[in-house]
Order: C-alpha cells, then sequence, then structure tokens
C-alpha cells in the first residue's frame, strides 16, 4: 500500500488531517517517508543546498567557527554539531577548513542530529574519519561548549497554516475528495496564541506556525548559555511570514504538495520573528541575507584563489557557485542567517549584533 493510500484510509477513518501531521507523516514516515527512504540531495536528487554548490560555504563557516572558539578560550571538549546534515558534505567542508585552527579539530565532538537511516549511512561514510554521533532529539545534545550549524533545517520542520475569519481562524487541513487528497477549512475557532497576528492581517489571510521551531532554538539556547559556545543559523523566510508558503520539490521542480505523498520534499519559509523569540538567555545577531554574510567572510577572495588552478566547464562551474550563493537575484537574499553567542561574548565573524 502506498503512502497516499495509507492517508486516505486513515482520513477516511479519522476526518481530515492537520497539516504539520500531514508534513510529519510524508517526511518520515518508518515505510514511505521522504527522507527515511531516499538520500534527496545533489544533481540526481530533488534539490541542491549550499554546501552541495560549493566547498566555499562550509570552509568560511568552519573558519568563523573556530574563530569564536578561540574566542571564548579552545574549550576542550566541545561538541560541534549540526541539524539535518544532508550527506555530511558541510561538516566535512566545515571540519577540513577548521584544520588550520590548532586543536579545534582534535577537541570537537561531532553530533549529528538525522531522523533518515539513509542518510546516516552517507553521513557515516563521509565522516568515516571523524566518529561522528547520532541523536535523535535536540534535547539530546551533550551538556558541555556548544558549536552548532543549522542549513536549512527549521524550514522543513511541521507547519501548522490558519486562515483569519473575522476575529477567529479557521484551521487548513487535508481531506479526501473523490478518491484525492484535498485541502480544506476547519470551523471558526479562537487561537490564543496567534492573538498578536489581528494586527497585521484581515479576514481571509493565511499565515503559518510552526510550534516546534522556538522550543528547538530555545534548547540550543539553554546549551550556549549554560556551557559557551555559538550557533549560526541558515534558511530562507521573512521577519514575519503572511500566505501559504508551503512547497513541495520533486527532481529540481515545484510539485503539489498532495499530489505524491512522501515523493516530494516539503518545506515552508521560516519565520524569522517567531524564531528568534526563543533567544532570551542568549544574544542573537541581527538577521543577515545569506550573500551579504559570505561577502563579509571573504568568499570573493575565495573564490579568486580557487579559480586560479581552474579552467573551461571548471572554471565556468566554479563562476556560477559563487554567483548562486551570494547574488541578490540567486540565493544571496533569500536565504538568511543569524548568529547566537552567550550574553557578553563577542559575535561571530560576518555578524552584526
Amino acid at each position: 500500500m502506498s503512502l497516499r493510500d495509507i492517508l486516505i484510509s486513515q482520513i477516511r477513518a479519522q476526518g481530515p488531517m492537520r497539516l504539520d501531521d500531514y508534513m510529519s507523516t510524508c517526511l518520515l514516515h518508518p515505510e514511505h517517508g521522504y527522507y527515511t527512504t531516499r538520500t534527496p540531495f545533489g544533481a540526481a536528487g530533488d534539490f541542491i543546498t549550499a554546501p552541495e554548490i560549493s566547498q566555499m560555504f562550509g570552509e568560511l563557516i568552519g573558519l568563523a567557527l573556530a574563530q569564536t572558539w578561540l574566542e571564548q578560550g579552545a574549550p576542550k571538549p566541545f561538541t560541534l554539531a549540526e541539524l539535518g546534515p544532508g550527506r555530511g558534505t558541510l561538516m566535512a567542508d566545515v571540519l577540513r577548513a577548521a584544520k588550520r585552527v590548532d586543536g579545534f579539530v582534535e577537541a570537537a565532538e561531532i553530533t549529528l542530529l538525522e531522523a533518515s537511516p539513509a542518510l546516516r549511512a552517507v553521513q557515516a561514510d563521509t565522516l568515516a574519519n571523524h566518529e561522528p554521533h547520532w541523536i535523535d532529539t535536540i534535547t539530546a545534545l551533550p551538556e558541555q561548549p556548544t558549536y552548532l550549524i543549522a542549513n536549512e533545517f527549521f524550514d522543513a520542520l511541521p507547519i501548522r497554516q490558519f486562515v483569519r475569519d473575522g476575529s477567529r481562524w479557521r484551521e487548513r487541513q487535508v481531506g479526501v475528495a473523490e478518491d484525492a487528497l484535498v485541502f480544506g477549512l476547519g470551523p471558526a475557532q479562537p487561537q490564543p496564541a496567534l492573538a498578536h497576528r489581528l494586527e497585521d492581517t484581515k479576514d481571509g489571510d493565511l499565515i503559518e506556525d510552526c510550534a516546534a521551531a522556538a522550543p528547538a532554538l530555545a534548547t540550543i539556547c539553554d546549551r550556549i548559555a549554560a556551557h559557551g559556545g555559538a550557533s549560526l543559523i541558515f534558511d530562507y523566510g521573512d521577519w514575519r511570514t503572511l500566505g501559504d508558503t508551503l512547497q513541495a520539490l520533486q527532481d529540481h521542480a515545484p510539485a503539489d504538495p498532495l499530489d505524491a505523498p512522501g515523493h516530494a520534499d516539503l518545506t515552508a519559509h521560516v519565520d524569522f520573528e517567531a524564531l528568534l523569540g526563543a533567544v532570551t538567555v542568549c544574544t542573537a545577531s541581527r538577521i543577515t541575507p545569506q550573500g551579504l554574510f559570505l561577502e563579509r567572510l571573504g568568499i570573493t577572495q575565495r573564490a579568486q584563489a580557487l579559480a586560479k588552478t581552474l579552467s573551461g566547464a571548471a572554471l565556468e562551474s566554479h563562476i556560477a557557485a559563487h554567483r548562486r550563493l551570494t547574488h541578490p537575484q540567486e540565493m544571496g537574499n533569500l536565504f538568511k542567517t543569524f548568529g547566537i553567542v552567550p550574553k557578553g561574548a563577542t559575535m561571530l565573524p560576518g555578524l552584526e549584533i
């Protein structure tokens, strides 16, 4: 039985499904989930993330984290963590670049949050020389100095969607009509947690809520506040989201989120206002466009140095990669980053408080 058939059967038996439950099932179903059955990254997958575009992305992050580690007294040992590490490419680039900083790699205990058995196997191969350790929840992060990266992690957390109806909200749900999965709306109900959104919306407006995002970041902040460290978060979104940003991607092309459950990646824009609301015990930087952050760290100079060893198609690909990561019309403005450090500590390079 396909995941589509399973979902239709479940909805017919139990009623319409909340969107966050639908997303979780599509992505993490033990037999048919998108992340549990495949390795979706790279040219052969469904999408390409920044680390897969160019080694420069991970190299600059590695040096930024290592510099911050030095400024905080070079604690040993420490957790070097990544949430949703894909094929392990970013962590491998971070470690390769950070070897230049004496003692950093030797003191690092590599910790990866990954739900997919298929991706864990790939990560184990990519990082075989570094003895990575996997965790199932953010709360399992070790109680010690923590330097953490999350690239396109928060956009994959399940969301709920609500349509305003007067001073109440109707929740968008997944139902069944004529053997097909369809969207519908539940009854109008009060949503106290959304009271602040009455000030910037009107009847018929759709907003999104990601209940898991803020607690996840709060846990990261607790570790950093208690033990030292830093975090770099990269994702796409806006300061306060408005409208339907749910999207499905299959074979590098947009798809209908309800068409092929388990066969397409499902994501939504990050609400950075809601996410940064979780930063109370640490200091967060300003939200910074990814392109500006990378330029501040010297990506153009690094690109020019690498270009000297390239020619022909390899050089053209390298130039295109630099543009894709930094240009405002590509990933440069769409993707944002911010850093977190303990109160009173120096902010990560490339970011401003």
